[in-house]
């Protein structure tokens, strides 16, 4: 059951402070596969927004604030577009079956569709597609023109462009028009929440493993998504990145990141994690500290403090219980000894 969210991933676009309406519709071409024929999956900036499912039927509202202000009549509406692109799509997958020769096995067309909105009041728009996760076609909004990256899409991309259908001049208008209007609509409905600005936690560890040190920093708790998060020498050297996990949302709405980097500590050098995000008044850096200490022989030292002491307590006292002469006596025959002949 995660292929679906790695689908959705790999059409992920670039996230800014500009606002974007997106829908991803994902259909199959392996009722067995565990994923539903098809899907659409609708978002606001990074909140989904409403999802449909061949398994249900229906669309239906996700988005509490998308709940609150939309209508049930529009679910229904949008329940019957999303039946038609449905069937649309057991057709396409079908036909891209054909095109490429695969009789058998699992395959999936995707559709990327909708527009930004820019601080500065410019807009944009986009109608992708990809099978089996590389590009297909794509529209180039400005001319209204389908292009083709796979030789299999030019006849598609023939038909869509030619007089009598004008495909791309179509959703062209709606991308520029229908699309910017309805986010903008969204917008009001969920400006609180999705302007909301959460500062991130960092954590910084480190494991070492013969001269070389692999560093993790865990940033999380951020909201909006987009961070930038990598690990400097020195507060100001930046160190390649060896493995990032990307940024993943958490269940209440926020974001994690761990990035993590490989470095041969020398002395004098230091490592910090830097992390830049809207909610920031200025960059984080976040200074890793080797342990000097091993934590373990700190307590295997005080365990056996614990259990000897009372030992060497326990042979003190047996020992001055059975001597044959007492404290006193001791010191007494000690000041005899200092006066001969008494």
């Amino acid at each position: 059951m995660y292929v679906l969210p790695l689908i959705l991933l790999s059409l992920d676009g670039v996230y800014s402070e500009s606002h974007s309406l997106r829908h991803y519709y994902i259909g199959v071409s392996a009722p067995g596969s565990g994923l539903p024929e098809f899907t659409r999956v609708g978002y606001v900036d990074d909140q989904q927004t409403e999802l449909y499912s061949s398994d249900t039927g229906r669309t239906v509202p996700v988005a509490p604030w998308i709940k609150e202000n939309v209508a049930p009549e529009y679910w229904e509406d949008e329940s019957k577009s999303d039946n038609e692109d449905e069937a649309l799509f057991r057709h396409e997958v079908n036909i891209g079956i054909n095109w490429f020769n695969h009789s058998e096995g699992f395959h999936f067309l995707q559709v990327k569709y909708g527009c930004d909105l820019r601080d500065d009041g410019s807009t944009n728009g986009y109608h992708q597609f990809r099978y089996d996760g590389r590009d297909f076609m794509y529209l180039d909004v400005p001319t209204a023109t389908y292009i083709p990256t796979m030789a299999e899409a030019q006849i598609t991309t023939d038909r869509w462009n030619s007089p009598d259908v004008r495909m791309g001049e179509l959703e062209k208008i709606t991308l520029e028009n229908t699309c910017i209007e309805t986010l903008k609509t969204y917008l009001k409905y969920g400006r609180e929440y999705l302007e909301r600005k959460v500062r991130p936690g960092v954590r910084v560890t480190g494991r070492e493993s013969g001269d070389i040190t692999t560093l993790y920093c865990l940033v999380y708790g951020f909201q909006p998504r987009a961070v930038d998060v990598k690990w400097v020498k020195n507060r100001i050297d930046d160190i390649p990145t060896d493995e990032t996990t990307g940024v993943l949302p958490n269940p209440d709405g926020t974001y994690q990141i761990r990035v993590t980097a490989e470095v041969i500590p020398k002395d004098g050098d230091s490592y910090s994690c830097y992390v830049d995000h809207s909610s920031l008044e200025e960059p984080l850096l976040v200074r890793w500290e080797p342990k000097q200490h091993s934590p373990l022989a700190v307590i295997i030292g005080a365990v056996a403090i614990v259990l000897v002491f009372p030992s060497v307590v326990a042979v003190l006292i047996y020992r001055r219980k059975n001597h044959p002469y007492t404290a006193a006596s001791n010191v007494g025959m000690r000041e005899d000894e200092g006066h001969p002949g008494t």
